[in-house]
């Protein structure tokens, strides 16, 4: 009788700690950035430093997965992968910002904003490259294009 008792609570705590473990490998947090400073919300964020979003709703369903870099004739060239965290389609807009290496802004406003259609889940590739060869480093900008301007 002992033994079956003893046999129960072993199998009890085994279901327990499995569900345990199944429901934490599941929780996915993205990393993300959101607001001025581009202040880290998740840990583990190693590109956080380069995404500004004003918005902290969007900044909740982007981040960046990964940047290369490399010069071009002296210029720096980047290539992110901007993902989406969220099952709808992301109507936005982009633009980098590049800085020199006091951390000024460098032709500040040059730059144009451009359409991004950000599908769910998906992760798309940004390419950007720098003005002058006295660029150090860069921000990505990225914004939600208010519903008014692409209903028809």
């Amino acid at each position: 009788m002992k033994s079956k008792m003893i046999t129960k609570r072993s199998l009890l705590f085994v279901a327990a700690l499995s569900t345990t473990l199944l429901i934490s490998a599941c929780k996915n947090v993205p990393p993300v950035t959101s607001g001025m400073g581009s202040e880290q919300i998740a840990p583990g964020q190693k590109f956080s430093s380069h995404l500004q979003v004003h918005n902290p709703e969007l900044g909740k369903k982007l981040h960046i997965s990964d940047i290369r870099s490399r010069t071009n004739n002296d210029l720096l060239e980047v290539n992110l992968s901007l993902t989406s965290t969220y099952k709808k389609t992301l109507k936005l807009q982009f633009h980098f910002t590049w800085f020199d290496k006091d951390g000024f802004v460098i032709e500040a406003g040059k730059s144009p904003w451009q359409p991004l259609d950000l599908h769910g889940m998906q992760t798309a590739a940004l390419p950007g490259l720098a003005p002058t060869t006295q660029v150090a480093s860069f921000s990505l900008y990225v914004r939600e294009v208010p519903e008014k301007f692409f209903k028809f």
